[in-house]
C-alpha cells in the first residue's frame, strides 16, 4: 500500500497528527501562562484535577463522547482543548492537501506554532519568546519564500511594528502595541518573506473589524493583534506555496 494508491493517506495522518499537537497546545496555552507545569505528571482535569485516563484522551472523539464534560467530575471540558484539537487538525489537513511534502510539514509546524501563540494571546495578551523565536528560526530554515526575502521579512516585519509602537508610546504617553507582536511579524516574514507582510498585516485589520463588529466591541476595548497576526500569517503562508511554487 503507498500514497500514490491512496493519495488520501497523507492528508488523513497530517489531520490525525494535527489533532493530537492540538491537544498538547491546548494543554500548554492554558498551563503555561498560569505557572502551572506541562511536562511533568499526568494529564488532568483542569477542575477538579483528577488523573485522566488515556482512553479518555482521544482528540476530539472523547469530548463527543463525554459530551463535554469531565468524567469524573462533571465538570465542563474548557473549550479550548476541542477548539485546538480541530484547529490544528484542519491546519495539517490543509498543509498536506495543498503541499503533500517536506513544505506541507514545514507548513503543518508553522501553524501549530502559530496557533498556540493566537490561543495564548487571546486570553492573556501575552506573546512568549519561547515561541516566537523558534518560530522565527524554524521559517529561517524552512520556509518557502526565497531566503534573501526571508531574512528581510524578518527585520522589516519586527522594525516596522516596533516603530509604530515607540512613535504612539512617545505621542500618547502609553504602551499601544507589545514588543511581542512586533517580534511574531517578524517571525511571519522569516516564513513568508517581505513581499506579503503588508497583506499579512491588512488581512489581520481585516479579520479585527469583522471580529469588533461581531463582537459588539467598543472603540477603547483591547483586540488582541498577535492573533489576528497568526490567522492572518497562515493564511498568507496558504497563498505563498500555492503561487510561488
Amino acid at each position: 500500500m503507498t500514497t500514490d494508491t491512496y493519495p488520501w493517506l497523507v492528508p488523513v495522518a497530517a489531520l490525525l497528527m494535527g489533532m493530537i499537537a492540538g491537544s498538547f497546545l491546548a494543554t500548554l496555552a492554558i498551563r503555561w501562562p498560569a505557572g502551572r507545569s506541562i511536562a511533568r505528571g499526568r494529564s488532568a482535569c483542569d477542575a477538579c484535577n483528577v488523573p485522566i485516563p488515556g482512553w479518555r484522551l482521544v482528540p476530539l472523539v472523547s469530548f463527543v463522547a463525554q459530551r463535554g464534560r469531565c468524567g469524573a467530575c462533571g465538570g465542563v471540558i474548557d473549550w479550548r482543548h476541542p477548539a485546538m484539537e480541530l484547529a490544528c487538525g484542519l491546519i495539517g489537513l490543509f498543509a498536506m492537501l495543498w503541499r503533500p511534502d517536506a513544505v506541507g510539514v514545514a507548513g503543518a509546524l508553522f501553524g501549530w506554532l502559530l496557533a498556540a501563540l493566537a490561543l495564548i494571546d487571546f486570553d492573556h495578551f501575552w506573546l512568549p519568546d519561547r515561541l516566537t523565536f523558534p518560530l522565527a528560526a524554524l521559517g529561517l530554515l524552512a520556509g518557502p519564500a526565497p531566503l534573501a526575502d526571508r531574512l528581510t521579512g524578518a527585520v522589516a516585519g519586527y522594525a516596522a511594528l516596533a516603530l509604530i509602537a515607540a512613535a504612539y508610546r512617545r505621542a500618547r504617553g502609553r504602551v499601544g502595541l507589545g514588543q511581542g507582536d512586533a517580534k511574531l511579524l517578524g517571525a511571519i516574514g522569516a516564513w513568508l518573506g517581505w513581499q506579503m507582510l503588508p497583506w499579512v498585516v491588512l488581512g489581520a485589520c481585516a479579520i479585527g473589524i469583522v471580529w469588533a463588529l461581531a463582537a459588539r466591541k467598543q472603540a477603547l476595548d483591547r483586540l488582541p493583534l498577535g492573533t489576528l497576526l497568526a490567522v492572518a500569517g497562515w493564511g498568507g503562508w496558504l497563498w505563498v506555496v500555492t503561487h510561488v511554487f
